[in-house]
């Protein structure tokens, strides 16, 4: 990338495109399903069930890759009360409406029951209601996720000091510390608030060489200002490089936020993984709009 501002602090960024991977499996999606869904075969499962909120990125990528694959899918989706008037949610949600024309069934439960998803009691009613399945957790990551995650970084990228990524359940995060060389450094950015993100990614890594920057969330996951709008807007006329508003506009903001108060020493080299996403633009533009703030324009 060329800009001013990392000229003058003298440091290097690059962007590493996996948004560009697939046009609907992009990106850590992409790299969590590979091996699940390759588990799913060898197993002889037919239907993949997992979890998502009503503009998860999970839920648009399964959708997807279950039609590519000839998989039936099943979502299980926060909030009951998108089912009242189902036609009209498809209408109104894109990444609901876009998993729906994939094939996608939908079970819409209440945010309590939600809560208790991974419970033994909640598969077993699930069992009950729609037979064998192969289940995949919200967001993705497990231990198969984890694995294609470590496959993001490759022999070519050993070269950077610095490698930047947003973080949601960890997972990706994770994968990438593990693949790092010795004398590199993960940086994560949340898009959510909450302390327990470090808890969940040393569930899948034994490295030390990480750290969360918990600055950046722009108060939680999903939500995003008019000044994080403008940022996304003003680097992709910049670069041409499309954010999203969940996860990579947020890690690039801070990033340069990071070079301006001269966080990164003098040539250090910078690696920030895309991790795709974009299709939840559509959703937080109807969000913005009812705000009455300006748009994501990419």
């Amino acid at each position: 990338m060329k800009h001013e501002l990392l000229d003058k602090a003298k440091v290097s960024l690059d962007i590493k495109r996996e948004d560009l991977i697939h046009q609907y499996v992009s990106g850590n999606k992409f790299r969590k399903l590979k091996y699940n869904l390759l588990e799913a075969k060898n197993l002889e499962h037919n239907t993949i069930l997992t979890f998502g909120g009503a503009y998860s990125n999970h839920i648009a990528a399964t959708a997807a890759a279950g039609k590519i694959l000839g998989l039936k899918t099943i979502g299980v989706i926060r909030g009951e009360e998108l089912a009242n008037n189902l036609d009209k949610t498809l209408l109104e949600n894109d990444t609901l409406g876009f998993a729906a024309k994939a094939g996608m069934q939908f079970k819409f439960i209440d945010r309590k029951e939600y809560r208790d998803k991974e419970s033994l009691s909640f598969r077993n009613k699930l069992v009950a209601e729609f037979g064998d399945f192969y289940l995949i957790p919200e967001g993705g990551t497990n231990d198969l996720a984890v694995k294609g995650c470590q496959e993001i970084l490759t022999n070519n990228d050993i070269e950077y000091d610095i490698i930047c990524c947003a973080v949601g359940t960890g997972g990706t995060m994770s994968g990438i510390v593990n693949s790092t060389g010795p004398n590199q450094k993960v940086l994560g950015f949340p898009a959510l608030k909450g302390d327990f993100l470090s808890k969940e990614i040393k569930k899948y890594t034994s490295k030390t060489n990480w750290n969360l920057i918990n600055e950046y969330h722009f108060g939680g996951y999903g939500k995003i200002n008019e000044e994080g709008v403008n940022f996304i807007n003003n680097f992709y006329d910049q670069q041409h490089i499309p954010l999203d508003p969940v996860y990579t506009g947020k890690m690039v903001f801070g990033i340069f936020d990071l070079v301006q108060k001269g966080f990164f020493i003098k040539n250090t080299r910078i690696l920030a993984v895309h991790t795709g996403g974009l299709q939840g633009i559509a959703g937080m533009n109807k969000k913005l709009k009812k705000k009455k703030l300006p748009l994501i324009t990419i």
